[in-house]
């Protein structure tokens, strides 16, 4: 039987592509997924697949493009020229695709050259538009739990963890680096799961502990102190874009640390990941919620909100369903879903459908369910909220609250009687009262009353009333009975609608152009969505679905976000996209078995926790060696360890800490420590900051009251995230304003001061054995001869000049003195302190 041309160049090609070598097929076929299929998902396949064939032509396997359309094949491999698909594309003849515009210059470059290579192709075929055609793309597929591979060191293994990445360096004929030394290795734990620097004391005992079980007791510790769920909790609140204002220009406040606090708590008690991702996303909707699962809801009320004067309102609530949305993908599924709100995704198999599908979970959120007064009040809309007063606290406002609106109905009696006499006040004023009224009055008065409008009588009206006794009377009253009033604690919380808002597609993105209607749905590529014949999908349906056995995203993208803390980089790099953009896993089999392993484990984060620092590739040093640095440059093999300089919290922690002076109570209310002078007049509205003066000057980095508008200048210098989108990893840059931070800012002088007292207090003998316990309580280890010598010197130096001039002594030194101190012993020891908080050891985990 006589073979079609198309078939014999199928054959033909298949042929070729068995001789070719494995590596050249391996190029091609990684070439077609990086940077073919995006271009054909993203712009051929809506009217080019097996259902809707136009022009006969159908994208979703090569064979279909062998075989082509109404045109011939689409595709002559080898050949570009005479491909019909590349001189569509090119805009070369009658037939010019897409129609709706030409391909950028590069799309066109990658179909060429790909046709030029034989149109190389994967194992599987394009996702189907529109359906689930199974998943394709490494991270959409199901988890397989590998077996540990075996390796020519056993002896290192120490977990499973450290098979994966041997047998992977010894691939590449490399060695794993040493075990770092114990005193780096007690503070990297301390840093890594606390937060905090060990004493010198901790630091001594675990380094004399012989026990061959010294460093697990040591991580059970530190995993059981109530400072874990600081530390990570201050991680996961970057993701949850947790702040203390509204955002936008005026940026109000907003209370909802007690959100903050359930984060705490929760990884505290190691609340299983699945029940953590479901009350945060749905606790509201659980069967008989508890109170503690509906706080947790919180997570997306850290959306920015918008009360402006004359904002459209719908505008802004859809501005937070989507924002719920692509936080949602991000924190869950490492899916960039917000490039989805105007248009198919270009390069990931999501359609715009399918992001307004996903949005129609959050957009039954109730967003304002009243007005209050504030205590100017003044009205504002809230939104639902949840109270934490006692029985007597409740009751005490409605008596107040019945107080108030008693002496308001009054008020409004007076005010009338106010506007009878409007006429003879404004005709007896004399030239020295006229001066004290306000600009808007006076301009009013340059009219006959007669003629006076509603807005010029209400200004006069206002004008008067602020001179009347008894009117002023009435309103301190109720200004009174405001200040009386309870002040209960509230947090911000989800709430459902009673009745579902229809969802529909915005075309283009814009929320005033309705497209077709859409309900709640997930996403074709991943696993169904289980739901009950004629049940309307909630939010509770799909965070259930997200930690669901069969889930192949929220798993791996957990495991390598916690990877990434460790390492500073995940097994995927690209942590917020797991997409057909982002980075290929460096070890899929161990992201795999991560993944397999914490989900076996219960879903235990401190069990996650536990198995990756107590690995060997954990413990190694991280000094660079010349042939892992030859070999590989970005550490990916993970041949040692990686310095990371510390996050802008861990800066300040590190640094009271050191100073003594740190206040360890966990959780609360935001607090005010010191901040630059005038930091706050950058904004719309000056933020008035009044440093706490008390214990909580003192508290951790993550309680810092943070302004969306105006964040504390000591956290962003060391690149703190601006909490108005979820944050997965942060940047870590090295400036000159981080030196001068540390060197001159004013919360560091006071640190320098305190770690100059602590050394003075705790140390007695000579100087030299003074350098070394604070070079010990700085970086947890002995200094180096030489580094002993020049602070010696150094201290030396500025004893000598605080002595001779004890005027610039005083001027350094605030607060007491210790006794039997002098001013200039202890202006020369905060100096010598500022240099050790200001060295990159101390603001770097080894």
């Amino acid at each position: 039987m006589r073979k079609s041309a198309s078939a014999v160049w199928a054959l033909f090609w298949l042929l070729l592509a068995a001789a070719l070598p494995l590596g050249a097929q391996q190029d091609g076929i990684a070439f077609f997924e990086s940077q073919v299929r995006p271009v054909l998902e993203s712009n051929c396949l809506v009217c080019h697949n097996d259902k809707l064939r136009s022009s006969g032509l159908s994208v979703l396997s090569r064979e279909a493009l062998l075989q082509g359309g109404n045109r011939g094949p689409a595709v002559v491999p080898g050949n570009s020229s005479a491909s019909v698909l590349v001189k569509a594309v090119e805009y070369d003849g009658d037939l010019k695709m897409p129609p709706t515009g030409q391909l950028p210059a590069e799309s066109i470059t990658i179909l060429t050259k790909w046709v030029e290579q034989g149109a190389p192709w994967g194992e599987a075929e394009v996702t189907q538009a529109g359906e689930s055609a199974g998943p394709r793309h490494w991270s959409f597929r199901p988890i397989q739990r590998p077996d540990p591979p075996r390796v020519g060191r056993p002896e290192w293994v120490r977990t499973p963890i450290d098979s994966f990445i041997l047998a992977r360096l010894e691939k590449e004929g490399l060695a794993p680096s040493a075990e770092a030394g114990r005193a780096t290795l007690i503070r990297r734990l301390s840093l890594d799961l606390l937060g905090l620097t060990p004493s010198p004391a901790e630091v001594a005992e675990f380094v004399a502990d012989t026990r061959p079980d010294a460093y697990e007791r040591l991580v059970d510790r530190l995993l059981a102190s109530p400072h874990y769920g600081e530390r990570w909790g201050r991680h996961w609140l970057d993701i949850a874009r947790y702040a203390d204002s509204n955002g936008y220009n005026i940026d109000g406040p907003r209370e909802i640390w007690k959100y903050r606090d359930w984060v705490i708590d929760a990884l505290n008690r190691d609340l299983p990941f699945n029940e953590f991702t479901i009350e945060q996303l749905a606790g509201d909707l659980l069967p008989n919620p508890t109170k503690e699962q509906i706080v947790a809801t919180g997570f997306h009320r850290n959306t920015l909100l918008n009360l402006e004067g004359g904002i459209d309102f719908e505008q802004y609530r859809v501005e937070a369903v989507v924002d719920r949305v692509s936080t949602t993908g991000a924190a869950f599924l490492g899916l960039t879903l917000g490039c989805a709100r105007c248009h198919d995704h270009k390069f990931d198999p999501i359609s715009q459908r399918e992001f307004y599908q996903f949005y129609a979970f959050f957009n039954n959120i109730d967003e304002l369910s009243g007005e209050f007064e504030d205590r100017e009040g003044r009205a504002r809309a809230y939104e639902p909220i949840l109270e934490f007063g006692t029985p007597d606290e409740f009751a005490q406002r409605e008596i107040t609250r019945r107080q108030i609106a008693l002496l308001e109905k009054e008020l409004e009696e007076y005010e009338k009687s106010l506007l009878a006499r409007l006429t003879d006040w404004t005709n007896s004023l004399t030239t020295e009262q006229r001066g004290k009224l306000k600009p808007e009055a006076l301009v009013v008065l340059e009219n006959p009353p007669a003629e006076f409008n509603v807005f010029q009588t209400d200004a006069l009206k206002g004008a008067f009333a602020a001179a009347d006794l008894g009117y002023k009377q009435r309103v301190d009253g109720i200004r009174a009975l405001r200040g009386a009033s309870p002040d209960i604690v509230t947090t911000m919380v989800m709430r459902e609608l009673p009745k579902p808002r229809q969802a529909y597609i915005h075309l283009n993105g814009d929320f005033l152009r309705k497209g077709i209607d859409v309900n709640p749905e997930t996403l074709a590529v991943l696993p169904p969505l289980p739901k009950a014949e004629g049940a309307y999908p909630t939010r509770l349906d799909l965070a259930r679905w997200l930690v669901s056995a069969d889930s192949p995203l929220t798993p791996r993208v957990t495991v390598n976000r916690v990877w990434q803390r460790y390492f500073g980089r995940g097994i995927v790099a690209t942590e917020e996209d797991f997409g057909t953009q982002g980075s290929p896993p460096s070890h899929p089999e161990l992201l795999d078995w991560l993944a397999s392993e914490f989900m076996a484990r219960g879903w235990s984060l401190k069990e996650l926790h536990r198995l990756i620092v107590t690995s060997a590739t954990y413990r190694q040093s991280s000094v660079q060696r010349d042939e892992l640095t030859k070999a590989d440059p970005g550490n990916r093999l993970l041949g040692r360890q990686n310095r990371l300089r510390l996050e802008a919290e861990v800066v300040r922690d590190a640094a009271l800490v050191a100073s003594g002076l740190l206040t360890p109570k966990v959780g609360g209310p935001s607090v005010f420590p010191p901040q630059p002078e005038g930091a706050g007049r950058v904004t719309q509205i000056d933020r008035k900051w009044t440093a706490d003066t008390d214990e909580d000057r003192y508290r951790r980095g993550m309680y810092t009251h943070f302004w969306r508008s105006s964040p504390h200048p000591g956290l962003m210098v060391f690149d703190a995230p601006d909490s108005t989108t979820a944050c997965t990893r942060r940047n870590r840059s090295n400036t000159p304003l981080q030196a001068l931070t540390l060197l001159n800012d004013e919360a560091y002088s006071e640190f320098a001061q305190g770690l100059g007292r602590r050394v003075l207090r705790e140390v007695q003998g000579d100087e030299a054995a003074r350098v070394r316990y604070a070079f010990q309580v700085c970086v947890a280890r002995e200094p180096k001869p030489q580094e002993q010598k020049k602070l010696e010197e150094f201290l030396a130096r500025q004893l000598d000049d605080f002595q001779t001039y004890p005027g610039a002594a005083k001027e350094i030194v605030s607060g007491p003195v210790p006794e039997g101190v002098t001013t200039p012993e202890l202006a020369a020891w905060s100096a010598v302190s500022r240099v050790l908080l200001n060295l990159d050891e101390f603001i770097t985990r080894e």
